[in-house]
C-alpha cells in the first residue's frame, strides 16, 4: 500500500509563453493566442505538495502537515506569488512558464527543504485554470491534463443485453436523460523536458474540437455513430473517449464525470476503474498517548484541544477490476455507494476518538483514519478498491493506494 499526503497551496502570477527564438507562428502553435499577451496574462494557480513515506506509530503523522505549509509556502511566497515568471523568477529565463514547468520548479525548489525528514516530496501538481493542469514527479516524469465539458442525452442501456436485464442493471437511468459531463484528458512523459510542451496547443485543440462537435447536445444513443453498437455507460464513454483521442494524441487516461460526485477512469485499451465522493461529519482531537501534555500541544497545535473540533470530511473511493464489455459495468453503482455509506456509518456524526473502538489507540490523523477506512469498505467491496482518498480540509488530503 502507497500512502500520499497532499497540502493544498494558492498563488497568483501572471506569465508569458513565448520562447523568443521561435516565429511568431510557432509560439502560436505551441501555445496557442495566450502568447500573444505581450506584457503577460495571469492565473490563480493552486499547487500541491504530495509526500510520501512512513507513519511514525507514536504520533500517527507521515509528515506534519503544518512544515509542509510553512516551507513550501515561504518558496512560494518569495519566488511564485504576485510575480511575472518570466522576468522576477530567474528559473523562467530560459524556459516557458507552462504549467508542467510550474509543478517542476515548485518540485526543484521545495524538495531540498525536507532533507531532514523521512517522508519524500513525491510530486508536485499545479493547477493554472479550470481546464489546465500538471504534475511533476520526484523521477522525472510529468503529466499535462486538459480539461473539457459537453452535455449530452442517453439511455444508460447497453445494445448486447436484452431489455428485462437492461432494467434490472440500470433502474430508471434507461429512460432518455441528460448529463452536463466534464472529463480529464492526462498525457504522460517519462521525461519532462523543460522546453518542449507535452502537448501542443494546436493539436489539442484539434482534438478538444472535434470531440465537442460529436458529443456535445447529442443523443448519444442513436446521433454518435461510434456508440451505437456498445454500452452506453459512464465507463463504456469513458472507454470511448479514450480511444478517440488516443488515435490523433498520445493519451494516458482519461477521467470522465458525469456528475460531481461520481466518475469512471479508462487507463489503456482495457483498465476501467470507477469511482465515487461521499462525505461524513465527525469530531475528533489529535492527541498520543505517549506524548506528554507539553509534547501534544507543541506537534498538533489547535488541534490538541481538549474539547474536540471537527470536520466535514470527503472521501473519494475508486474500484477497480474486471470490465464486463456485455453490460457495459465494472460495478454496480447502487451496491457501491451502499458498501460506502455502511463503511461509514458507524463514524457518521461522532467523536472518532470517544465514541469508536477504531482511534482508541491510535491518534485520529488523516493517516491514521484513510487507513482504518480502508478495509471497512475493501471487505464490502470484494477486495477491489484501489484508491482511496480523503479530504480533510479543502487543503489537507490523504491517499492511499493499492500497490
Amino acid at each position: 500500500m502507497l500512502l500520499t499526503v497532499s497540502k493544498r497551496i494558492e498563488f497568483s502570477a501572471s506569465r508569458r509563453l513565448h520562447v523568443d527564438s521561435w516565429s511568431d507562428a510557432e509560439n502560436l502553435a505551441v501555445f496557442g493566442p495566450e502568447t500573444n499577451a505581450r506584457h503577460g496574462t495571469g492565473r490563480n494557480y493552486v499547487a500541491y505538495f504530495v509526500f510520501t513515506g512512513p507513519v511514525d506509530p507514536s504520533n500517527g503523522m507521515l509528515i506534519n502537515i503544518g512544515e509542509i505549509k510553512e516551507r513550501a509556502g515561504k518558496i512560494v511566497r518569495e519566488r511564485f506569488d504576485h510575480k511575472f515568471l518570466n522576468k522576477d523568477n530567474p528559473s523562467f529565463c530560459d524556459v516557458p512558464p507552462t504549467a508542467e514547468n510550474i509543478a517542476r520548479q515548485l518540485h526543484l525548489d521545495v524538495a531540498p527543504l525536507f532533507s531532514d525528514v523521512d517522508a519524500t516530496l513525491a510530486a508536485c501538481h499545479v493547477s493554472e485554470s479550470p481546464e489546465r493542469s500538471a504534475t511533476f514527479y520526484f523521477d522525472g516524469g510529468g503529466e499535462a491534463n486538459y480539461w473539457f465539458e459537453f452535455s449530452a442525452a442517453r439511455k444508460t442501456v447497453s445494445p448486447h443485453v436484452n431489455k428485462e436485464e437492461n432494467a434490472r442493471l440500470f433502474g430508471r437511468a434507461t429512460s432518455i436523460h441528460g448529463h452536463n459531463y466534464r472529463a480529464r484528458l492526462t498525457f504522460r512523459t517519462e521525461r519532462l523536458d523543460a522546453k518542449a510542451l507535452l502537448v501542443r496547443h494546436d493539436a489539442i485543440d484539434a482534438c478538444l474540437h472535434a470531440l465537442r462537435d460529436e458529443l456535445n447536445h447529442r443523443y448519444l444513443n442513436q446521433e454518435v455513430v461510434g456508440l451505437r453498437d456498445r454500452p452506453v455507460t459512464t465507463e463504456s464513454l469513458a472507454g470511448y473517449i479514450y480511444e478517440r483521442v488516443k488515435a490523433a494524441v498520445s493519451l494516458h487516461r482519461i477521467r470522465l464525470h458525469e456528475r460531481e460526485d461520481f466518475f469512471a477512469e479508462a487507463w489503456g485499451d482495457k483498465i476501467i476503474f470507477l469511482g465515487t465522493w461521499m462525505p461524513f461529519n465527525a469530531a475528533h482531537r489529535l492527541h498520543a498517548t505517549a506524548l506528554s501534555d507539553a509534547e501534544n500541544a507543541k506537534l498538533y497545535g489547535k488541534c490538541n484541544n481538549p474539547l474536540g473540533h471537527g470536520h466535514r470530511y470527503l472521501t473519494e473511493t475508486t474500484v477497480g477490476g474486471e470490465y464486463d464489455k456485455r453490460s457495459g459495468t465494472l460495478y454496480d453503482f447502487v451496491a457501491f455507494r451502499k458498501a460506502i455509506e455502511e463503511s461509514l456509518k458507524p463514524w457518521q456524526n461522532r467523536h472518532l476518538d470517544l465514541e469508536t473502538n477504531d482511534f482508541r489507540d491510535v491518534p485520529s490523523t488523516g493517516e491514521n483514519i484513510v487507513r482504518a477506512l480502508w478495509p471497512k469498505i475493501d471487505n464490502r467491496v470484494n477486495q477491489q478498491l484501489v484508491r482511496l482518498r480523503l479530504w480533510e480540509t479543502a487543503n489537507n488530503r490523504f491517499t492511499l493506494r493499492r500497490t
